[in-house]
């Protein structure tokens, strides 16, 4: 355990809940649960999967790796102590951290998260085979799982071992996440948002999920788990009535000194509809500026997202998706009206948004294109790091 990290919720609180590595060399599994402090379903799930491991003694190919993100809020139930330790992980940041520097008069999050580079950086480097990471997380509002997914075709392909929904665009508007981090560095990635933080049943999900995670990586044979059928079951009805994929399309950002108050008891993938009132802040109400579902409504003190909504898309546009990468046509996105790749970066675009009119979010994103920014008219976009085109 780090040192100084008073334990408030009588919890035995613990960095590496537990490192499970067969003989044989094979493909990791990385989980990381509770970097959010009032989020403890991850670091209770990822227990009861070693507890599991080690009593029936598994044979398993490669290694599974559970920690727990943020030891020091999770001690006190609060989301951080002094900012999100899920908005930090930048390029920069990490590059600083890992030649061994840190902010002048760190806080809680900066030891947080040097902490946890430290052990994430040693669990990638003995692996003996392909990684996949899993963040475990949970809401404040009450409602089923989903995932969120940077739209790679790995990403996807490991998602779909899930059976909750798949959210595409979620991550384009949470920069300096865990999960963007561990993307950029070829690794595929998975947020599995469980249920309502105090949910007893939101352990339980989280727990199928790893276990199913840990099958659909080649890590453990299902033959081994005797309860993956029971753990489908559980995770499919619990998603029961939502779209298996969805596409964000409205986030509505807050500042603390806006005084949000989300409109009570909203469950997450609620009906919508555009002029529906949603909450309130110092200006007076805040409608929903379009038909939706909703999507991660704030009823918690912390945090700057006051809600997102999102739709319903065919599973035929990701076929789509997939031979449009597989044909590679990125390389020339260029060649469309008012389209031009930066000199300096083969991988990034700008589009301007007074010739290009038309779905023009809709179709970057079929080719892997990420959107970076909008304004002034002007659209950038960069395609995705590690997409792959294999079959």
């Amino acid at each position: 355990m780090a040192s100084g990290v008073e334990l408030e919720r009588g919890l035995d609180l613990t960095r590496v809940i537990g490192a499970y590595r067969g003989e044989a060399a094979g493909p990791s599994l990385v989980c990381v649960g509770s970097i959010h402090g009032n989020e403890p379903s991850g670091a209770d799930a990822l227990k009861r999967v070693f507890e599991t491991l080690e009593a029936r003694g598994l044979t398993v190919r490669g290694e599974v790796v559970g920690l727990t993100g943020n030891l020091r809020a999770l001690s006190k139930g609060v989301r951080f102590l002094a900012k999100d330790l899920n908005r930090h992980w930048t390029p920069a940041r990490v590059a600083m951290m890992s030649a061994g520097r840190m902010p002048t008069d760190p806080d809680s999050e900066d030891v947080e998260q040097s902490e946890l580079l430290g052990v994430l950086t040693d669990a990638f480097g003995r692996a003996r085979g392909d990684v996949s990471f899993l963040d475990l997380h949970t809401t404040s509002a009450l409602g089923g799982p989903f995932l969120v997914i940077g739209d790679t075709l790995r990403n996807r392909r490991f998602a779909m071992g899930i059976p909750a929904p798949i959210i595409l665009g979620l991550e384009e508007r949470l920069g300096g996440t865990l999960p963007e981090y561990v993307n950029g560095l070829g690794h595929v990635t998975v947020g599995f948002e469980a249920g309502q933080h105090d949910d007893p049943r939101s352990v339980d999900i989280h727990e199928a999920g790893v276990w199913l995670a840990m099958v659909n990586a080649g890590i453990i044979d299902e033959a081994d788990v005797p309860e993956a059928g029971a753990y489908r079951s559980l995770i499919t009805e619990a998603s029961k009535g939502v779209p298996r994929v969805l596409e964000l399309s409205h986030h509505h950002r807050i500042k603390q000194s806006d005084g949000f108050r989300m409109a009570p008891e909203i469950p997450n993938f609620s009906v919508i509809r555009s002029g529906q009132r949603l909450a309130t802040d110092k200006r007076g109400d805040i409608t929903s500026p379009v038909t939706g579902l909703l999507l991660l409504p704030l009823y918690q003190g912390q945090g700057n997202d006051g809600y997102f909504l999102a739709r319903g898309i065919n599973p035929f546009w990701l076929t789509v998706s997939s031979w449009l990468r597989r044909m590679r046509l990125d390389r020339f996105v260029h060649w469309l009206p008012g389209v031009r790749r930066r000199v300096d970066d083969f991988n990034t675009v700008e589009v301007d948004d007074h010739v290009a009119r038309w779905l023009v979010v809709q179709v970057f994103h079929l080719l892997g294109f990420r959107q970076l920014s909008h304004r002034e008219g002007q659209w950038v976009f960069a395609r995705r790091e590690h997409d792959d085109f294999v079959s």
